[in-house]
C-alpha cells in the first residue's frame, strides 16, 4: 500500500513541477536559445554580454547579493554564537525580537528608511538641529551610495534566516567534541574555525544560500530606490517587450544559470554533511551563567542590533501615522485617517481580498502536497524518495523573478497555456507561482514533524487492523500538528506578501495583491506614500501574529524550515 501511495505522490509531484516549473523555464530557455527560424543560436547571449549595461547589472547584481550575504552572516553569526552558549538578561525576549525583521517586506522597509535617511529626513534634520548644519542643509545618504544602502537594508530584512539556521545547527552540535578540543588546547577561536564551523556547514549554507538569492534577484528594493542598474530591475523594465524582443528571455536565462550555479557550487563546497557525532548526552553542555558585566554585553549587543534592524520598520510607523513629515526628526502632524483609508481605498480593498484568496488557496495546495511528500520522503524505503525531496527543494534555488517571467512566456498568445495570460485574468497563475515557491517550507516542516515522530505508532495501529494512510492520519498527524501549522503559517504568510511573482504577474488594478498595491500606491503623488505605510503596517502586524506563532511552536527547530 505504502509503495503504491509513494508512486501516486511521484507521479503528481512530477507532473505538477513538469507542467509549473520545468516547463516555464523551457519556455524561458526556448525564446533564449532559438531564433525566429527555430535555429538554435548564441546571438542574444553575445549581444547581451557584449552590451555594457547588462553586462554591468549582473555584475552589481552579484555584488550586490555578496555583500547581502556577507552582511548578514556578519550580524547573525555572533549572535547565533551569544544565543547558543551564553544565559544573559532578557535573553528570551531578545532572541524573540531577533525575528521582527521577517515581519516587513524588504522593499516595504525601504519607504520608511527613504524617509528617515532621505534629503529632507530625520536624520538631516536632526543634524541641523543640532547645529553641525546650517538651516536648509540637505544630503541623500543612500543616494549618495545605493548600492551599499541596498545591501544594508537587506540584509537587516534577511540575517534573521541566516541566526534561526546557525542556531538550529549550534543547538545539534555535541559539546563533547568541542570539550575535547579545549582539553587538548584548541579553544577561543581557533576552536571555532577548526571544530564547531565544520560541523555547522551545511546549516549555514542552508540559511546563505536563500539569503544569496533572494538579494541577487530582489525586485523591490532596488525599485523603491529607483536603482535600475541590476538584473532584476532590467527583466521589469523588459517585460512591455515580451512578445517580440529575445533579449529579455537571455536576461533572465543568465539569472537563472547564475543562481542555479552558485548554488551548485555551494552545495559542493559548503553543503555536504561529513561529520559524524554521537549522541549529546556524552556532554552536559547547553548555555551557561557568565558574569554580570559580559551578561549586559550581551544584552546590550543583541537590543543594538535589533534596534538597527527595525529602523526601517519605525520609519514606516512613522510615516503611517503622519499626515506631514517634512524636514523635521519626527513627524510635525499625527492621524489615524491613513489606517482607515488603507481599509477602504479603492485600491486597498480588492489587494486585500485578492491575498487573502491567493494565499489560501496556494496554502491548502501547499499543504497537501507536502504532507504526501513529507510521508513518502521519511516513511517510505521507495527508491524515488531522494529525488522526490530534490525536486520539492528545487522553489528555493531559483529565483521567483524566473518562475514569474517563465509563467508570462509560457502563457503568451499562440502557446499551449495561452488560457492563463495573466493580462487578462493572474488569478491560476498567481496562486500556482505562490504554491511552488512556498512548498519546500511546508515539506521541510513536515518532514521535521515525521521524523521526531516514532513510526512504531503507525506499526502499532496497523496491527490493529488500520491502512497505512489511516494510520498516519490517525496516528501520526495529531502529533505533528505543531508543525504543519507552522509550516502553513509560513506558506500563507510570505504568500500574502510575495514581491516578485505579484509585480510581474498582476498587470491589472483589480487583480492586484497587496504587495503590487503598496508599490503603486508608493508611487502616486500626494498622500500616497502614507498610505501605502499604512497598508504596509497592516501587512506587519499580520505576519508578526505569524512569525510569532511559529517560533513559539517550533523554536529552535524552525531552522529546518529554511533547509535547502
Amino acid at each position: 500500500m505504502s509503495q503504491n501511495f509513494a508512486r501516486i505522490v511521484f507521479t503528481l509531484t512530477v507532473v505538477f513541477f513538469a507542467t509549473f516549473f520545468l516547463w516555464p523555464i523551457l519556455q524561458i530557455l526556448k525564446e533564449g536559445f532559438v531564433d525566429a527560424n527555430g535555429n538554435f543560436t548564441l546571438r542574444y547571449f553575445t549581444t547581451l554580454l557584449a552590451d555594457p549595461l547588462y553586462r554591468g547589472g549582473l555584475a552589481n547584481s552579484f555584488m550586490l547579493a555578496c555583500a547581502t550575504t556577507t552582511l548578514a552572516f556578519a550580524v547573525a553569526m555572533p549572535l547565533a554564537f551569544i544565543s547558543n552558549h551564553y544565559i544573559f538578561p532578557a535573553k528570551n525576549l531578545l532572541s524573540s525580537l531577533i525575528l521582527v525583521p521577517m515581519i516587513l517586506p524588504p522593499f516595504v522597509g525601504a519607504i520608511g528608511i527613504k524617509q528617515i535617511f532621505g534629503q529632507y529626513g530625520a536624520v538631516n534634520a536632526f543634524i541641523v538641529s543640532l547645529g553641525l548644519r546650517p538651516d536648509g542643509w540637505t544630503f541623500d545618504w543612500f543616494a549618495a551610495n545605493q548600492f551599499w544602502g541596498i545591501a544594508i537594508i537587506q540584509a537587516l530584512s534577511l540575517y534573521p534566516i541566516i541566526y534561526i539556521n546557525a542556531v538550529a545547527a549550534l543547538a545539534n552540535v555535541d559539546p563533547a567534541m568541542e570539550e575535547a578540543a579545549q582539553n587538548l588546547g584548541c579553544t577561543g577561536l581557533r576552536r571555532f574555525f577548526k571544530i564547531t564551523l565544520p560541523l555547522i556547514r551545511p546549516g549555514l549554507f542552508a540559511g546563505g544560500t536563500i539569503v544569496f538569492v533572494w538579494a541577487f534577484t530582489e525586485l523591490g528594493v532596488p525599485l523603491i530606490f529607483d536603482y535600475p542598474r541590476v538584473t532584476s530591475v532590467q527583466i521589469y523594465y523588459g517585460l512591455k517587450d515580451i512578445g517580440g524582443n529575445p533579449l529579455p528571455y537571455a536576461l533572465v536565462t543568465v539569472m537563472l544559470a547564475s543562481t542555479v550555479g552558485l548554488y551548485a557550487i555551494g552545495k559542493g563546497l559548503f553543503g555536504r554533511q561529513g561529520h559524524a557525532m554521537m549522541a549529546k548526552a556524552t556532554s552536559t553542555g547547553g548555555p551557561r551563567k557568565i558574569s554580570t558585566r559580559r551578561g549586559l554585553f550581551c544584552t546590550a549587543l543583541f537590543s543594538s542590533v535589533t534596534i538597527l534592524a527595525v529602523l526601517p520598520h519605525i520609519g514606516v510607523i512613522l510615516v503611517a501615522f503622519s499626515s506631514d513629515w517634512y524636514s523635521s526628526v519626527v513627524p510635525h502632524h499625527y492621524t489615524l485617517e491613513n489606517f482607515r483609508i488603507a481599509l477602504g481605498h479603492d485600491l486597498t480593498v480588492p489587494a486585500i481580498a485578492n491575498s487573502l484568496k491567493f494565499a489560501c488557496l496556494s496554502t491548502i495546495i501547499d499543504v497537501v502536497l507536502g504532507i504526501a511528500i513529507a510521508y513518502v520522503i521519511v516513511r517510505t524505503k521507495s527508491a524515488a524518495r531522494h529525488a522526490l525531496d530534490f525536486l520539492a527543494m528545487l522553489p528555493l534555488a531559483v529565483p521567483g523573478i524566473v518562475l514569474a517571467f517563465g509563467y508570462l512566456a509560457m502563457s503568451q498568445p499562440g502557446r499551449f497555456f495561452h488560457f492563463l495570460n495573466p493580462i487578462n485574468n493572474p488569478t491560476i497563475l498567481l496562486i500556482i507561482a505562490y504554491s511552488v515557491r512556498r512548498l519546500p517550507y511546508v515539506v521541510r516542516s513536515a518532514a521535521a514533524g515525521f521524523e521526531q515522530t516514532s513510526v512504531t505508532l503507525e506499526e502499532a495501529a496497523q496491527n490493529l487492523g488500520a491502512p497505512p494512510l489511516k494510520a498516519m492520519f490517525r496516528a501520526t498527524l495529531p502529533l505533528i500538528t505543531a508543525n504543519l501549522i507552522a509550516g502553513g503559517l509560513l506558506a500563507f504568510s510570505f504568500a500574502m506578501l510575495e514581491v516578485s511573482d505579484s509585480l510581474i504577474l498582476a498587470q491589472k488594478q483589480v487583480y492586484y495583491p497587496i504587495t503590487k498595491a503598496i508599490m503603486a500606491l508608493f508611487e502616486l503623488l500626494g498622500d500616497g506614500k502614507f498610505i501605502a505605510s499604512a497598508l504596509g503596517v497592516w501587512a506587519m502586524l499580520f505576519l508578526g501574529v505569524t512569525i510569532v506563532g511559529m517560533s513559539l511552536l517550533l523554536g529552535k527547530k524552525m531552522g529546518a524550515i529554511f533547509r535547502v
